[in-house]
Formats: structure tokens, sequence, C-alpha cells
């Protein structure tokens, strides 16, 4: 898959053998499970370098790095040397998964029998004692066919990481004063690998001022916006000053990548936004997250993140949302809720963020919330329009965050559910969310947790992906809503009985 502002995943397999066994067993099964991975359209390289010893992890690094694989597998075909597998996981620069092969037939266990069933065990052991990080599926030995679909989620779990291990995060403005949960700090994801670059809000206004008016880029990229917007182009003449502002932050993304390869935007959008630009910033910012590189609302970086790895995750266009209210009774009577019940839903909704490709109906609009706050509701609006709104395209959904609490540690939340095709009533970029076991979840985890407002959304079910992606990341506590069989640490038993 190959995706803008993302990193493009080389696989390589690498085949280990305990040297008291057929090395050519492993490279007989190696041969097989690359078969089997190309025949469901996954690209890897088989390599050649089947490790053995030490010089030979040594050998397999040189040759994955020469073939430009950044994402690798070590397969045990045998029972496999844990040591020199694991110095080869501790040294190679990228993720890595381990998995291993089954036994294939009753005719085989003499001659052609491999025991990696029992190397794995000695395997996850060595990997512990180097502190090395793997991605080992839930069922890690396997036969090349029921392997190659495991491998093939791998690949969308090395994407999302190395996303995040190459990303920057360019922030404007300081996290707003009523916002408190978008203060978050930072030192977790320097830990983590993640650059950030924090500018001020005047910083922005400078460099919308430094774009020349008369740039011939200003009107070809308000020409694209008319394009997309077609009949909901409220205000035809609003678009040159939104596409000057893409522009400026194009440029500046263009400019200040410096040595990371992805960045994404946190930016400051209101109350002062709007008086100094004379726009809201929101459709702008949905046009860039079509494009891979979200801009999160109230400098909300951890947003911006969670955001980005949504879009690893599921390959297409992310938004960022408020679970913002409660859905009336009189709204959903009669409709399927997709396994939820009427305390599970919520609205999801932002003031207009969310790319017109994920949204069922949409049209430029004004924010009524920041209208009421900055003008005169009798008059026509005017520094606070720019806002995409409408009804969020129903189908499956992921909702998602990875946050660094008041403590400096990194948690996560990870929940799948529905948007439903059911009018919404109200404005904004909008929609219904229907996850199963979610009111429960929102008071002990959301709460619980203490977790912000904000959420990231993907608009295709990829919570397995974003699950192991930020476990491979070194994140500890990542919640899921439980069903009712299940409590939460600080649930009192007797309110699920």
């Amino acid at each position: 898959m190959s995706l803008p502002n993302a990193p493009e995943v080389k696989l390589a397999i690498v085949g280990v053998s305990r040297d008291c066994f057929p090395i050519e067993l492993t490279r007989a099964r190696l041969a097989k499970l690359a078969d089997a991975c190309k025949a469901i359209g996954l690209d890897v390289y088989a390599c050649k370098t089947v490790i053995e010893n030490e010089n030979d992890a040594l050998a397999a690094l040189d040759e994955t790095a020469e073939v430009g694989a950044n994402a690798a597998v070590i397969y045990l075909g045998n029972f496999g040397p844990e040591g020199p597998l694991s110095i080869f996981a501790a040294e190679f620069n990228g993720p890595v998964m381990a998995c291993a092969a089954a036994e294939e037939s009753k005719t085989t266990l003499i001659g052609g029998r491999g025991d990696a069933y029992c190397g794995m065990l000695n395997a996850s052991y060595s990997f512990g004692l180097r502190d090395v990080a793997i991605h080992i599926p839930q069922m890690p030995v396997g036969l090349p066919d029921e392997l190659a679909p495991k491998i093939k989620h791998f690949e969308t779990v090395a994407r999302v990481v190395l996303g995040a291990l190459n990303l920057k995060i360019f922030g404007f403005g300081p996290r707003p004063q009523d916002f408190f949960a978008c203060n978050a700090p930072i030192r977790p994801l320097y830990d983590m690998g993640i650059e950030v670059m924090e500018n001020s809000e005047l910083d922005l206004f400078v460099l919308y001022n430094s774009v020349d008016e008369k740039d011939p880029a200003i009107a070809a990229i308000a020409k694209d916006m008319a394009a997309e917007l077609g009949a909901g182009n409220a205000y035809p003449d609003l678009l040159p000053k939104l596409a000057r502002f893409e522009l400026a932050l194009m440029r500046f993304y263009e400019e200040n990548i410096g040595s990371r390869s992805f960045a994404v935007f946190a930016d400051k959008c209101w109350p002062a936004f709007e008086k100094a630009f004379g726009f809201v910033p929101c459709y702008v910012n949905s046009r860039l997250a079509s494009r891979g590189m979200p801009v999160a609302c109230e400098v909300d970086i951890y947003g911006a993140l969670s955001e980005y790895l949504c879009y690893l995750a599921s390959g297409v266009a992310p938004t960022l949302l408020d679970i913002n209210n409660t859905v009336p009774n009189d709204l959903i009577k009669g409709a399927d809720l997709k396994g939820a019940t009427a305390e599970d839903l919520f609205m999801g909704f932002h003031c207009g963020n969310t790319p017109s490709c994920c949204m069922k109906n949409c049209s430029m609009k004004f924010q009524l919330i920041m209208n009421r706050l900055m003008e005169d509701p009798s008059k026509a609006p005017d520094v606070t329009r720019g806002t995409l709104e409408g009804q969020l395209k129903p189908g499956p959904t992921t909702f998602f965050r990875l946050q660094g609490n008041a403590d400096s540690e990194l948690v996560s939340y990870v929940c799948e559910g529905s948007i439903l095709d059911i009018d919404p009533h109200s404005f904004g970029g909008i929609g219904i969310f229907a996850i199963p076991n979610f009111a429960r979840f929102y008071r002990h985890v959301l709460i619980g947790k203490r977790f912000p407002h904000h959420g990231a959304v993907a608009f295709e079910h990829c919570g397995k992906a974003l699950f192991d992606a930020v476990k491979l990341l070194g994140v500890d506590d990542i919640n899921v809503p439980l069903p009712k069989s299940m409590w939460y640490e600080d649930e009192n038993p007797f309110e699920v009985m």
C-alpha cells in the first residue's frame, strides 16, 4: 500500500536454524512461506542467509540492509538458535516479528521434525534478556498458509511503528487555557522517538503573511477547493484566503521537515485566530488530513499523533472529534444500533475538520459556537466562516487515543464500532457512534483514567493493528471496552451484577 506522508514497508523474512537440525529444513520451509506470502499479494524478501550462529546474524543484517528492508520477520524453520536470532532482532533497524513453523505431516515426524514450537519458548526468553520489543502473533506457530496473513498484518503494524518513529509534530500556539486536557506532557513523545517542533501563534501569522497574495499557487489551490466543494461552496470569496493559508502550511512543512520523513500539525485555532486571520482554519485542516497530514485542533499534539496512527493503520483519511454529546431517544427509535445499546451511543463532533471523503454530505459553513462568541448574530458571519460541516459517512469505525497522562506515562485506548446512518439533526462535522459496551468504558476508562475529550477516528476497523503497534511502541496501558462478564479494575461489581 502506497500512501502519502507515510512509510513504504520493505519486509524481509529471515530463516533461523539450530545447528543440530538440518539447515535444509529451514530453507525449504522458508521458501514455502515466501510463496504463501506472495500468493496473498504480500511482497517479501526471503533472506538467503539462514542464521545458525552470531556470524550469520551479522551477515543477515548486512543482507537485509543491502535490500533496504525496514521490517523483518524472524522465522524459526526449526528449533532455532535463541542467542543469534535475538542478536539479529536487537540490531535490526526496524520493527521485528517472530513466528515459527508447524509440523506438516505424520510422515515427517522423524527425519523432518523441526521442534520450532519448543524453540519459540527459548526465543521469547532471549528477546526478554536483551530487552528487545518483538511482535509475536496470537498463534505464532503455523503452516505457511496460516502464517502469511499474520505477516501481512505485521506489515500494517510495521507501517504504524515506522511512521511514528520518523515523525515530526509541528505545534503552533500555546495549548488553550480552557482545554487543560490538551496540555499534556511531551517528554513521552521524545522517549518514543518522535520529534516535536513548537512555535508561537504569532509565528503562524507571520508565516501566513509571508505568502504573496498574488502567488499563482493560491489560485490553483482555490480552484481545487471549489471543485472539491461543488454545490457546497457557500463562500467563494473566502477560498483565496484559505488557499493562502494552506500554501503557507505546506511550505512550512517542506522547509522544516528536517531529519524526519513525515510530519503532522497541531495548531491553535481559536479564539484569537479568527480575529487575526479573518477565517477559521477547519476546511484547510480537513484537506491536509485527506493527504495523510492531519492538523489537530486546539494544539492537541497527542491528538495529531493519534490521527496519524489511525491513518497508517487504516490507509484512509482520519479525523479528530470530541466525544461530544448523548443521543436523544427519539432520534434512534427503531434504528439498528449495530450491537450497541442506546446508552452506548454518543455523537462525535468537531467544528468542521473532517475530510470531505469521510462525509456523507458536506458544505462550507460558519462556526456557530465561535459566531456566538465573536460576532453579532444579527449580521452575516464573517471571521467565523470556513468550516466543513455535515453528516459523517456511515460505516465501520475505530475510535483511538494515545496520550501522555499527568504522570508523563503513555496510555492508550482502542474501540471499534459503527457510525450510524442517522441524521444527527445538529451542526458541525458530526455523526452518531455506536460502540458496543461503550457506556461502562466511558466511565471507567475515559473518565476513570482521565483521557481528554478528543479522540482520533479511523473510518475502518483497524483496532487490531493499532493495538499491536502501540504495544510495540512500548505502551503497556492499552484499554478496550469490556463485556459485562468482565469488570474494570475500579468498577463496583454490584453495579454489573
